[in-house]
């Protein structure tokens, strides 16, 4: 069993925080930052990250490159 198969593909800011054990602020600052781009949905502009980008990001962040 995969780390990510029980992850929904589009997570939410504070799902992502979540999982990776952040604020949801850092979230926010590592999308401005084009370290996790977002998917904006909604005329309020709500962010979502895929689930690859996400799992890609945790093993940047294990690997000491982030």
């Amino acid at each position: 069993m995969s780390l990510g198969n029980d992850l929904p593909e589009l997570m939410t800011v504070k799902e992502v925080a979540s999982f990776l054990r952040v604020s949801p602020l850092t979230i926010k600052r590592w999308g401005k930052r084009g370290k996790l781009p977002a998917i904006r949905i909604n005329s309020r502009g709500d962010r979502r990250y895929k689930r690859e980008a996400v799992l890609w990001l945790l093993g940047e962040i294990k690997s000491g490159t982030a």
